[in-house]
């Protein structure tokens, strides 16, 4: 492999098609508004497991990732546009924290909390989906101008 070769293929590793992580938000909107709706935590743990993927491996190896690849993607025209990876992992991991909280606070029979932990990570994922405006990703931005 050359060295032009082997710069492509670390270059595409980092990015994604931008329209994905949108397409995953819209998905998680509706499971997490599924989950505040029946207070169930069994859906809330579904979705932690989604996060994990996406926090850990990187938000093009989840599920949701999966059907927008093989469903959505091939519909589409046009350019593709492309994005940094690294942000929406980071979104990935909030979300997975929010979520992780609300389990908790399920475990704990502390319904207020749930509410609140499940219903802050609802709006962000709506916020993305309706408004492509990533919370994670501007965490993701503020972390590195703490830096």
């Amino acid at each position: 492999m050359t060295q032009n070769t082997s710069q492509v293929i670390e270059i595409q590793s980092k990015t994604i098609d931008a329209r994905g992580p949108r397409f995953s938000a819209a998905i998680t909107t509706v499971v997490l508004a599924t989950a505040l709706a029946t207070h169930s935590v069994w859906v809330l743990v579904a979705q932690a497991l989604v996060f994990a993927i996406g926090a850990f491996r990187g938000p093009q190896f989840t599920p949701y990732t999966a059907i927008f690849r093989t469903v959505i993607r091939p519909r589409l025209k046009g350019e593709v546009p492309t994005e940094d990876v690294r942000p929406p992992q980071v979104a990935q991991s909030v979300g997975l924290v929010f979520v992780l909280v609300g389990i908790a606070a399920s475990l704990a029979n502390l319904p207020i909390l749930f509410t609140i932990a499940t219903g802050a990570a609802l709006a962000a994922a709506f916020l993305n989906a309706a408004f492509n405006f990533c919370l994670g990703c501007e965490v993701y931005l503020i972390l590195l101008r703490l830096r």
